[in-house]
């Protein structure tokens, strides 16, 4: 399948119905950018509003809805022109030039591949877990909105990560509901003569192949690969099946699937990228099948290929500890890669070892893939200031005799992509202060326009989104206690919980001891007491899963239920299972302080609570990771002595005291304080604070122009031999 010129593939769209007009709908739904950019909502929400309300899946809608139903809508004249108008307004979109274009017309940088083991999209496209899928997916819309030649390479997952049931006794369930590829917005990848474009990799003894896939993300492009082809012997189409799951040897498999498969399709369709982003170390062999192709290209041995090559890796670590990063045993290793090692690369084993090692003479070391990514890459970085530090000294030991501060891993704090996450309210607010190109990248003016609109509109769009998410939770609550077997009037009594008039705390996250999710449980009773306050009450809305293999971290949730059930707490206080991104959306969009409480220095970055600055929420954190360097005393609350504890049980119990306390003697009465207006002025001053001054500051927008102009553009501009120049054909 090797071709000098690049491949003119396709997409293969299905004709479902032969309808005037069916066309325009399948090119809307199949692209991602419907899942931020909330014009096309009310089409899909007109053609299935229940299934709209659940799924968000346009694709999955235009796959379902009948014939009858679309000619229907179709043949309304006004339906026609709101489908035309948005056909226009994609296209304009399309065709405009980006802030990329803009600023860095002259530059030599044509593509950008990034891998990344998963991605979070939308709803409509479940192959992501959390806050590593969560980057990437925002990395991806931002680049597109930015212009930024960006294309994605990761897995598609016949069952994706695990759903969520909590049982009548508060254990969480997991569940596997298989990813069925008729109804994700995703497009096979075709030659030009309709032959699927498909891939063959050589494991030990076998070969796989892979199926290619297209997604379209605005202006973006993301590629997938999956193991689920008939051609494959049945164990073997398995292994994507699941994201994380599975032992070290489909693990193994998928990362050589991501990176020596990832790398390769990218040559198959043409497309040489001068610069690699490497998303954490699970697609570091990429850098191999990098190097290799060049070995290809120009005759050179494996050490020149990998010298060449590596300037254009860029190796972005997320790990906040030693432990977290993907080890392999040594003769796992040998017996996946050892043929690629001798007959591909032209090294032994233990020189491919040695590349994974700190100490290449001890056999018994595993082969760590942040050391070959390190080793294959020209440049690291962290994903915020601390977590930079922190890293400096993770890597310490590749590099003897430096000084830690010159150890070279530098740090791009992330981001959130704002338009995924803010509500319809948000985006009103927004729009009408700062304009409708306010993230893409060539607006300076978004602190000072914030601080122009009145505090009565700030509060009243507070007050409502907090509305939103009462009703919201009610729904979401009764459809999963009904799903989980509740009785009949736990189920009823659903709709007499929460009060969108008291001030409510938001806490979702990953359920693992290090984030430290039963902190405010610390002592039960003055919870309850500062929750049912009757003078200045409080509400909890609660959400997260654990990983199915940690059992401390399921103990932590059945410690919330039966906290819950209790009598006293019942109306103040719920949990929504199944944490995923719809339910992330609703909460960050109506929460009114937003707790973070890990230990630090392990929370690495931390993304959720940068989503609740676009709509007005507030932090209220330990000064780990992002919050780190955002924090002052007018735009949040802080936790913590900036020095690290590591998991002392004496620690913990003086920050839940220190948490009490700040909720009691600050935060609480900060927002029942209200003027003759009743408007919490002192309260409003802070959230336009940390809105004006934070939401831009902590934007995908900024954080993929920092790794363009920090990274990127300098690779590229770096003399590339010329097998490898080009860019995207």
């Amino acid at each position: 399948m090797k071709q000098e010129q690049p491949l003119n593939h396709t997409v293969c769209r299905p004709q479902l119905m032969d309808i005037d007009g069916f066309d325009s709908l399948v090119e809307l739904a199949l692209n991602m950018r419907c899942a931020w950019n909330h014009a096309a909502d009310k089409i899909w929400r007109r053609l299935d509003p229940e299934q709209w309300e659940i799924t968000r899946n346009p694709w999955g809608i235009l796959q379902t809805v009948s014939r009858s139903r679309v000619e229907e809508v179709t043949a309304d004249p006004e339906f026609r022109d709101t489908i035309a108008e948005l056909l226009k307004c994609k296209q304009q979109f399309k065709e405009a030039p980006g802030w990329f274009q803009q600023k860095h017309a002259n530059s030599t940088l044509t593509g950008v591949a990034y891998f990344s083991m998963e991605f979070m999209l939308g709803e409509a496209l479940p192959i992501y877990s959390g806050g590593l899928g969560n980057v990437a997916g925002d990395q991806l819309k931002a680049a597109s909105d930015l212009g930024i030649p960006i294309i994605g390479v990761g897995l598609l997952y016949q069952q994706g990560y695990f759903r969520q049931l909590i049982s009548q006794d508060g254990s969480q369930q997991a569940f596997y509901p298989y990813n069925d590829p008729g109804q994700l917005p995703i497009t096979p990848v075709r030659e030009a003569d309709g032959e699927w474009l498909r891939l063959k990799i050589v494991l030990p003894g076998y070969s796989v192949w892979l199926r290619t896939w297209q997604v379209q993300v605005g202006r973006t492009v993301l590629y997938l690969l999956d193991s689920n082809d008939a051609a494959n012997f049945p164990a073997h189409q398995g292994i994507t099946s699941e994201l994380y799951g599975g032992g070290l040897e489909q693990r193994l498999q998928q990362e050589m699937i991501l990176g020596i498969g990832g790398w390769r399709l990218l040559h198959e369709l043409g497309i040489k990228p001068e610069v690699c982003h490497l998303n954490e170390g699970h697609a570091a062999f990429a850098v191999l099948e990098r190097a290799r192709l060049f070995m290809e290209q120009t005759g050179q041995p494996f050490e020149i290929a990998l010298a060449a090559t590596r300037a254009g890796n860029l190796f972005t670590t997320h790990t906040a500890v030693k432990a977290g990063f993907d080890l392999f045993p040594p003769a796992l290793i040998e017996q996946y890669l050892g043929h690629y090692a001798e007959q591909r690369l032209g090294i032994s084993v233990e020189q491919l070892l040695a590349l994974g090692r700190n100490n290449a003479d001890d056999p018994a070391e595993s082969f760590n893939m942040a050391y070959l990514a390190i080793r294959g890459s020209g440049a690291v970085n962290g994903v915020s200031q601390l977590h930079g530090n922190v890293s400096r000294s993770i890597f310490q030991p590749l590099f003897p005799r430096w000084p830690k501060t010159d150890i070279p891993v530098g740090h791009v704090t992330n981001g959130v992509h704002m338009p995924s996450w803010d509500s319809p309210m948000a985006d009103k607010i927004w729009t009408q202060s700062c304009g409708q190109d306010r993230w893409s990248g060539t607006s300076e003016t978004l602190t000072e326009d914030i601080f122009a609109i009145p505090d009565a509109q700030l509060w009243e769009f507070r007050a409502a989104a907090r509305k939103s998410l009462v009703i919201y939770a009610r729904k979401r609550l009764t459809r999963h206690l009904a799903a989980g077997g509740a009785p009949a009037e736990a189920v009823d009594e659903v709709h007499n919980l929460l009060d969108h008039n008291f001030l409510t705390l938001g806490f979702a996250r990953r359920f693992a001891t290090y984030k430290r999710p039963a902190l405010l449980l610390h002592d039960p009773e003055r919870l309850l007491r500062i929750l049912t306050n009757p003078q200045r009450p409080v509400q909890l809305i609660l959400a997260g899963k654990a990983h199915p293999a940690d059992q401390q971290g399921q103990e932590l949730i059945r410690k919330w239920i039966h906290f819950i059930r209790q009598s006293k707490a019942r109306k103040h206080i719920i949990f929504l299972s199944d944490y995923d991104m719809l339910l992330t959306e609703r909460l960050v969009q109506g929460v009114d302080v937003w707790i973070n409480t890990p230990r630090r220095p392990w929370e690495a970055c931390g993304t959720s609570g940068m989503k609740v600055l676009v709509n007005g929420g507030i932090n209220l954190s330990e000064l780990d990771g992002w919050w780190a360097e955002a924090y002052s005393p007018d735009v949040g609350w802080a936790l913590g002595d900036v020095r690290e504890h590591n998991d002392d049980p004496a620690w913990d119990a003086i920050e839940a005291e220190a948490l009490y306390d700040l909720l009691e003697q600050e935060v609480i009465p900060e927002f029942y304080a209200r003027d003759d207006q009743g408007i919490p002025s002192a309260w409003v001053a802070r959230m336009r604070e940390s809105m004006a001054r934070l939401t831009p500051k902590f934007s995908a927008s900024r954080a993929v122009q920092e790794y363009t102009e920090q990274y990127y553009l300098p690779a590229a501009q770096t003399k590339q031999p010329p097998a490898q120049a080009g860019g995207f054909q």
